[in-house]
């Protein structure tokens, strides 16, 4: 809508300024607008307010009906929608009492997909992350990172960047794209440090040359690369201006060390992370990113949310949807289990998933309901915003819009 246009009135508006980056937050801390309204223009916000106060002659009125509650189009800033292939047989064997060691043997694990998605063309990707980004859009999520990571070759990671960036082009959703080819050691590579040295050195250049990632993410874990080897791969990235982010701590700690030493955007996982690294973590400007899908689906503890927060770090939350570990993914509903668990405040919660999960990705732009920011919201069909945790998901929004455009209605 190139013309200016007041949206409203909502019951509730929540635009989640105001609330500091760092450290927990109380509900009695949450900007309430009461009969609030938007005013929207060529994508961007204008102004918000009290909707009576916002009319003018100059503002078409684009009227909501009955009970809404509004706030910012949710972000979620870990996912790994690009893929093919199911792990429903390794579900059922993590649940039968597998481990993932035997899991792997038998032919599961993180490899079965990599030689799935290796097999898929590039259209069947592109086809897969269009029809899981509309589930996340349905969902209220109006920005999603998505990684690569299962091709694990320079051939293979390409056509995982590629079909991600050719989505973008055919879905509603800003898909985020971010280059995990140090996911795991390939199996057909014999030579640890030569894979990440051919990594390096031939596909960081054309993730430039063709502008299929801007960020690069390593699995620092026993199982995948340790933090010694690591290293000269992640200052590679640096020297060549790539932004950082680490899956840290999930299996073994070591990994947000790697993150603060590189100044890493964000450390994504964290589920084993003692006192020790919540403290590193908190005293720097690296991003928690709390992913309680993986949780959920390993059977396996939740990120030590409440304490990361009381010592002062920055939390997200992010959905990890990926066929191996977080199946689900169903970003509020993971928030809402975590906050459960974690004894975090709706503010924490909706938080995670808004402003502090935009700056996980380094966004500015959204994530907030602000003059100048992007004008990505969503609506619940409640006159209490807390109803919307309260519900664990199953409340759905009743309405979804992106730039400044009405791009999902729940009739």
């Amino acid at each position: 809508m190139d013309r200016q246009t007041l949206i409203g009135p909502f019951t509730q508006l929540l635009p989640m300024t105001g609330l500091p980056l760092k450290g927990a937050l109380k509900d009695e801390q949450l900007p309430v607008i009461e009969n609030g309204g938007i005013v929207v223009s060529k994508g961007k916000i204008l102004k918000i307010g009290v909707f009576e106060e916002l009319k003018s002659d100059e503002v078409h009125i684009y009227r909501i009906e009955g009970e809404s509650v509004c706030l910012p189009g949710f972000v979620d800033s870990h996912t790994h929608i690009c893929f093919a292939g199911s792990r429903a047989r390794d579900y059922a064997f993590r649940n039968a009492g597998k481990t993932y060691l035997e899991i792997a043997k038998a032919g599961g694990g993180i490899w079965d997909t990599v030689t799935q998605t290796r097999k898929a063309s590039q259209k069947d990707l592109v086809h897969g992350i269009v029809a899981r980004s509309k589930s996340h859009l349905n969902n209220g999520v109006t920005t999603i990172e998505v990684k690569s990571g299962y091709g694990l070759s320079v051939d293979e990671e390409v056509k995982m960047l590629r079909a991600i960036k050719l989505a973008n082009s055919k879905t509603k959703v800003d898909l985020v794209p971010t280059c995990l080819a140090a996911h795991m050691k390939p199996k057909d590579w014999s030579k640890d440090k030569e894979y990440l040295d051919v990594i390096a050195n031939i596909l960081f250049p054309l993730l430039k040359s063709e502008n299929l990632a801007h960020r690069i993410d390593a699995f620092v874990e026993e199982s995948a690369f340790s933090p010694q080897e690591i290293k000269p791969y992640f200052q590679k990235a640096k020297e060549m201006g790539f932004d950082i982010t680490v899956h840290a701590d999930q299996f073994t700690t070591g990994g947000s060390q790697v993150a603060v030493d590189f100044g890493a955007i964000s450390a994504d996982h964290l589920e084993t992370s003692t006192e020790k690294e919540i403290q590193l973590l908190a005293q720097s400007n690296t991003i928690a990113n709390a992913l309680p899908g993986a949780s959920l689906g390993l059977g396996c503890a939740y990120t030590p949310a409440r304490k990361i927060l009381d010592a002062g770090g920055a939390l997200s939350i992010a959905s990890d949807h990926n066929p191996g570990s977080a199946p689900m993914g169903d970003l509020l509903t993971q928030a809402s289990i975590l906050g459960t668990f974690e004894k975090l405040s709706n503010t924490e919660v909706l938080a995670g998933i808004t402003f502090r999960a935009a700056a996980a990705l380094r966004l500015s732009d959204r994530g907030k309901l602000e003059p100048r920011a992007m004008a990505d919201f969503v609506m619940f069909p409640t006159d209490n915003y807390q109803e919307i945790t309260y519900h664990q998901g199953q409340m759905k929004p009743s309405q979804v819009w992106k730039q400044g455009e009405p791009i999902f209605q729940n009739d």
